[in-house]
């Protein structure tokens, strides 16, 4: 419901801007609402305004006309200015009709009162009434503690107040021939062209509250390849690359690995060739989903109903502890989540197993 701002009947749009300045998740997550406002509007130029880097993750998108992205400009305080009000004119030369703010930063407010467009909508906010007042309609946010069942919903509820939905809620990423390309070229460039059975794999979160033991990853490997001859190629960012090393380095047979070595487009080509995806709560499942790669996920203190990929293909993993979802960084804020230490390997072979068995996507030697 908006509570700022009249019911509109939009006619006339030509030019729509979607903020969307979160993390990778979030972004992948936005997809179903940049479709349906490219839906409801197919003559209309809908673009997207991102974090920077994160570009090539929607250059092939056909819903997207332009990806602009927010930079952290080098240089002393006037270069900086100067390089600012250049990205802000080459927003406002859009004339923007239409601008969503779908997440509830500082930034994503300036940016849609600085395009200039005349109609500017976003969620309302308690307690940030200096950001509310940049907007031109607000919409209604959730009762305190309500589900919102599934990522994709809090944008979605910004642009049905203006007529616009779907009933396709599950996000997706277009990846290119040629960025497929590009993937296979790592691939074969990394050894993986020469085994026939291989899913990926990313231990790793931005957020240490939200792994699981290295040395269990491990175990995985290594029980992957001796007992069903599937080897794994390990995914992640640069920042993960000296603990990717560790991990393969003590792993019994050969292991690929990419972590670091992809750009985020050629990483949603990796993960499109994959058979399944494992690994924790970070960006990896949620671009493996998008891409239609089957999930097996693990989730400790984040709540797996708001932000696990949808759909039969895909499953989650928690510990048995009452406490989960806690939602804390850790426990008591610790940076450490115990649920997740006593998460054992067994039930994550398991639900592994399950997969190999019921699915069929990679032929295995047996299942004990």
């Amino acid at each position: 419901m908006l509570i700022k701002g009249d019911k509109l009947i939009l006619k006339d749009i030509r030019s729509i801007l979607l903020i969307q300045l979160g993390d990778i998740g979030d972004v992948v997550w936005a997809t179903p609402t940049f479709r349906a406002v490219k839906e409801a509007y197919p003559q209309a130029n809908v673009s997207v305004l991102l974090r920077e880097s994160f570009r090539s993750l929607l250059e092939s998108d056909p819903n997207i006309h332009k990806i602009f992205e927010v930079k952290r400009y080098r240089g002393n305080l006037l270069e900086k200015a100067i390089k600012q009000l250049s990205f802000i004119r080459d927003l406002r030369r859009e004339r923007f009709d239409l601008v969503f703010d779908l997440r509830s930063d500082e930034r994503g407010a300036y940016m849609a009162f600085l395009t200039g467009a005349p109609i500017r909508a976003a969620m309302f906010y308690r307690g940030l009434r200096w950001r509310n007042c940049l907007f031109t309609h607000l919409v209604d946010p959730p009762v305190p503690k309500e589900r919102i069942h599934g990522a994709a919903e809090q944008s979605l509820q910004i642009v049905r107040e203006f007529s616009i939905d779907t009933k396709d809620t599950i996000p997706k990423l277009w990846v290119s021939e040629k960025v497929k390309k590009r993937a296979k070229k790592l691939l074969d460039g990394d050894g993986v062209a020469v085994v026939s059975r291989w899913i990926t794999l990313n231990p790793f979160s931005r957020w240490q509250y939200k792994e699981w033991g290295y040395e269990k990853w491990v175990q995985i490997i290594d029980w992957l390849r001796e007992e069903y001859g599937i080897s794994t190629v390990i995914v992640g960012a640069p920042g993960e690359r000296e603990k990717s090393i560790d991990i393969a380095s003590k792993c019994k047979g050969q292991i690929f690995n990419l972590a670091g070595k992809t750009t985020l487009d050629e990483l949603a080509g990796v993960l499109s060739l994959s058979s399944l995806h494992v690994g924790v709560d970070s960006a990896a499942p949620h671009i493996a989903a998008a891409v239609s790669t089957s999930t097996i996920t693990i989730y400790g203190p984040s709540d797996w109903r708001d932000w696990a990929p949808l759909g039969e293909i895909h499953s989650v993993l928690t510990p048995d502890c009452d406490c989960v979802p806690c939602h804390q960084k850790g426990c008591d804020g610790s940076g450490t989540s115990k649920c997740l230490e006593e998460l054992t390997v067994d039930k994550v072979k398991g639900a592994i197993q399950e997969f190999l068995h019921y699915n069929g996507k990679i032929p295995v030697r047996s299942i004990p």
